[in-house]
């Protein structure tokens, strides 16, 4: 018997409806507080760049040991990063996010007391250990809640809590360090004790906000529920056969190019964001005052720039050229800004290249998410940013060494502008060696 075309066409808006409704609800309840759990993180990780502005003198901090300081965090976080995501896998990413937040809130804060040099370093290296397994921890929570196609825009979302972070934190670290000293402290560890105990605010709310999975999910319909926790468990199994397990996972080819392509975009991120303030401040001759509200302007541009591009990813379905492109465009521009003539080019130059920086890393998740699934998700994810964040420690090591060796930022901003585009040439080559359905699908 031949089905009226109307009955199929009303079928279909249905199910349509209730995706869109569904996804439309999922997005509202885990977003807004993940990008607010992000905005903390990353603040906590680098407020140290504004504390630096004053507290370099105070603790005879030269180019070179602030620099150590500043990435020595990532020296824990590697170490403990797989460990603490297969705890997450185990225990579940709601108590295991709500624990890494406390934790690193509370160190965060404990800054506040360091004396001198070492005490830094301990500090530092404590928050690293707190932090490991966030980031991946996130990503694998935000696989398990948005199907494939919705998939890159969730992620986008998310990290523009980085930008954030740093749109807020940047004139609101540099107002708190024009406070001066208060009941004792001066004003840099004010900064750091009243953007650290947030962080345990938000760690306590995720316990009762965040839902394991969808099927616990009691703030959606039934009908809801039943739709998201089939649609996940339908998604078309990748083109690639994923690893088997750990030891495979670590051995696998395509996962190990890929955390070397993020090693390579995080030295570059982490390079100018742990010493843009310092950077800013160079080119300008600002107040410290002011130095806040400029560097808060190449976050607005990366925070606009990673939104349309992700959208427009989600549109075409392509992932890799979506995240090559812009990191080259982003080594041009650091380039440029390395040897422009007035503070305003310099300006346009590092405006461009974080723009090109988080379109190029809010992106590239898709690509491990599209390859990897079960324990070898855990762990891939564990694994690529472990490795990745490598550069977190080497890129402002090597930012505050160049810096220290020719008294200016040029040299520093060109060889961070190379190891941008190298990453995004890795992952060409990685796009080239995995089947086209594993990378090029939509939302994949």
């Amino acid at each position: 018997m031949k089905i009226p075309s109307g009955v199929v066409s009303t079928e279909a808006a249905d199910s349509d409806s209730l995706a869109q409704r569904t996804i439309r609800k999922v997005r509202r309840r885990l977003i807004p507080f993940m990008i607010a759990m992000f905005c903390m993180n990353f603040l906590d990780r680098v407020n140290i760049s504004f504390a630096a502005l004053q507290m370099n003198s105070d603790l005879h901090l030269t180019a070179k040991t602030y620099g150590l300081a500043a990435g020595i965090l990532f020296v824990a976080y590697t170490a403990l990063e797989i460990p603490s995501n297969l705890i997450l896998h185990r225990v579940g990413a709601r108590r295991w996010l709500a624990r890494i937040m406390i934790t690193w809130g509370l160190i965060g804060a404990a800054h506040a007391f360091i004396w001198n040099r070492e005490s830094l370093y301990a500090a530092r290296l404590l928050l690293g250990a707190a932090e490991a397994g966030f980031f991946p921890g996130i990503m694998l929570y935000l696989v398990r809640w948005f199907p494939q196609r919705e998939r890159a825009a969730a992620i986008t979302l998310f990290m523009i809590g980085n930008p954030i972070a740093i749109i807020v934190g940047a004139p609101l670290s540099t107002t708190l360090l024009s406070f001066g000293n208060m009941l004792g402290l001066t004003a840099w560890r004010w900064l750091f004790l009243l953007e650290g105990l947030p962080a345990v605010l938000l760690g306590v709310a995720a316990l009762w906000w965040l839902t394991e999975k969808p099927a616990d999910a009691q703030w959606l319909e039934p009908e809801e529920r039943n739709w998201l926790a089939e649609s996940l468990s339908n998604e078309p199994a990748s083109a690639r056969k994923s690893p088997a397990s750990v030891l495979a996972t670590l051995k696998d080819g395509p996962t190990m190019a890929l955390a070397l392509s993020k090693m390579c975009v995080l030295l570059a991120f982490y390079g100018i964001a742990l010493w843009l303030p310092q950077i800013v401040r160079s080119i300008g001759h600002l107040s410290i005052f002011a130095t806040g509200f400029v560097s808060a302007v190449p976050y607005v541009c990366a925070a606009i720039g990673s939104i349309l591009v992700g959208r427009h990813s989600d549109r075409t379905g392509e992932r890799p050229k979506h995240i090559s492109y812009p990191a080259f465009i982003g080594a041009a521009a650091f380039v440029l800004a390395a040897f422009a003539p007035s503070p305003g080019l310099a300006l346009l130059g590092l405006s461009v290249g974080a723009t090109g920086i988080w379109c190029s890393n809010s992106i590239f998740w898709t690509m491990p998410a599209a390859i990897l699934s079960g324990v070898s998700a855990a762990t891939g994810f564990a694994l690529i940013n472990s490795v990745g964040n490598l550069g977190g420690f080497f890129g402002p090591y090597l930012t505050g060494w160049v810096q220290a060796g020719t008294g200016k930022f040029s040299l520093t901003l060109v060889a961070l502008g190379l190891s941008l585009a190298l990453s995004g040439v890795i992952v060409l080559l990685v796009a080239r060696t995995v089947p086209e359905g594993a990378t090029y699908s939509k939302g994949g």
